[in-house]
């Protein structure tokens, strides 16, 4: 594959500017939601199954398309790809603030998805062909993970502070004034002149992986949350996983793969995904958690809650540059260890946290939380791109962008199905409750309040009472598991990235 290289263009930092400006609304777009589920659950009656589609059909949809819209990018041209990217985003923006229903907003967060996974790879793929030298392409990744952190940090204050103020479809309307400024950068910024590479694009076996991810997602939430009956979730379970080995296996036939398999030949880059997937889904997860725990159990503010989440994420924020130092300072394999297993540390002791009375200890613990795992992150991304040529350095940068989104959607789906499931079991149910109220009111904390609401003052207070122990309860013991998940992959990355530096200094 060819690709395009600057080793002296004085533009190279500004093409970086132009990149991460585009990033930035993804990222944005990430979290933001977050802070806005209670406000959005209310506002549309969704279910508990609404609700999680609505958050990660986004993440998951775009772990699918990253590969294929990359290798499409490849084929016509990262510049052309990345500004189609951004225009279907800011009208998905717009589209998903005006939706009337919880079903259009979930198709309106699937074309924001579309619009996502064009820039995503882009974005990469740009950096990894403008910085040849490796000393500036480290610092270029390294700005390019604090700029994602620090849109993700400001992602939940920039929400709180929307819907103090205005409805809930201000959280998606305010990426329009961003892609107005982001667009025009890109167009003029970018590189006009790019070499691409010759080959169909596989609509097929982008198809395939698209369908088979989805098809086992939706089989874990079902069976989990126990809203389809067992053969239906085991019948899609199968039908997904059978798309994903078919996809695997034209792959390792294909004379020019969508997904270089290959790639994962290398112990370092298998490390780092794994990586990437946990820390980000972590990250995710927990975000989901604490927004559901401070507004529905604490009675706060959206914006209250994003300022009690500026810690984790601020923290995230300057975990990249913090994690390029120490690695070269301490190894890689030490750092990405030990990040692991801070955080897995700081999620135990949140867990047994009162987030009530948080003091200085519950600040502090969402700080190491952040820094930490945006440390891990960093870290898969030098394991990534530091164990490629320049020649695979797309293939690999799709994959590490991949495994953010699936780590995310993953996060995101597994906690709150979690979270639905145990919640289930916890709380308990007042006393003269009707059947119909009785059973929407265990599905979610969400659907306990939507009950409380057309119930008698009394009797509703009481339903919430029930519902703010078991969340509390619940969320406990969700961090808990975390905690202990985590640790564990701290000892696998360690074993993992045992050959990683001897390997590196052979290459070079």
């Amino acid at each position: 594959m060819n690709h395009v290289r600057y080793p002296a263009d004085p533009r190279r930092w500004l093409i970086l500017l132009a990149v991460m400006l585009a990033f930035l609304p993804v990222v944005l777009d990430m979290t933001i939601l977050h802070i806005a589920v209670p406000t959005l659950t209310r506002a549309l009656g969704a279910s508990s199954t609404q609700v999680l589609w609505i958050i990660d059909i986004y993440p998951l949809l775009m772990a699918g398309l990253l590969v294929p819209m990359g290798t499409l990018a490849d084929r016509i041209g990262q510049r052309r790809i990345l500004l189609i990217g951004l225009t279907i985003f800011g009208v998905a923006s717009v589209l998903a603030a005006f939706a009337p229903s919880a079903t259009i907003l979930i198709a309106a967060r699937m074309l924001l998805a579309l619009g996502g996974s064009m820039i995503m790879p882009c974005v990469l793929g740009t950096i990894r062909r403008a910085f040849e030298n490796e000393n500036e392409r480290a610092m270029a990744l390294g700005l390019w993970g604090t700029v994602g952190a620090a849109g993700a940090a400001v992602g939940p204050l920039i929400g709180g502070a929307l819907l103090e103020h205005f409805w809930w479809g201000s959280v998606f309307l305010i990426n329009a004034p961003v892609m107005l400024v982001v667009a025009p950068a890109c167009y003029l910024l970018l590189p006009r002149a790019e070499l691409t590479s010759p080959g169909k694009w596989a609509i097929g076996q982008a198809l395939l992986l698209i369908a088979g991810m989805i098809s086992v997602v939706y089989s874990l939430k079902a069976g989990v949350g126990a809203k389809q009956p067992l053969a239906i979730v085991f019948l899609t379970l199968a039908l997904g996983l059978a798309m994903l080995v078919l996809f695997a296996r034209k792959q390792l036939h294909a004379h020019e793969p969508m997904l270089d398999l290959a790639l994962f030949s290398h112990p370092a880059i298998a490390a780092g995904m794994i990586i990437a997937v946990v820390a980000s889904g972590a990250l995710a997860g927990v975000e989901l958690t604490l927004a559901q725990e401070l507004q529905y159990v604490l009675s706060k503010t959206p914006f209250q809650a994003g300022v009690f989440m500026i810690p984790i994420m601020a923290a995230a924020a300057i975990g990249g540059p913090v994690a390029g130092y120490l690695s070269n300072l301490f190894g890689l394999r030490l750092v990405a260890s030990l990040s692991l297993f801070v955080s897995a540390i700081a999620l135990g002791f949140l867990a047994a946290s009162d987030f009530n009375e948080p003091g200085l200890a519950v600040p502090v613990l969402l700080a190491v939380l952040g820094s930490m795992l945006s440390i891990g992150l960093t870290a898969s991304s030098i394991a990534i791109m530091g164990s490629v040529e320049a020649s695979k350095g797309g293939a690999a940068g799709s994959l590490e962008a991949t495994s953010y989104e699936l780590g995310t959607g993953l996060g995101i789906s597994l906690f709150g199905v979690f979270i639905s499931a145990a919640y289930q079991h916890a709380i308990a149910i007042p006393e003269g409750l009707g059947s119909d109220d009785a059973e929407q009111a265990v599905l979610s904390i969400g659907d306990t309040y939507l009950v409380s609401h057309r119930l008698a003052a009394e009797q509703g207070a009481a339903l919430i009472d029930a519902g703010k122990t078991a969340f509390t309860a619940t969320h406990s013991i969700l961090l808990s598991i975390a905690a202990g998940l985590i640790g564990v992959l701290a000892v696998v990355v360690f074993f993992m990235l045992a050959s990683y530096r001897e390997r590196a200094t052979v290459r070079h």
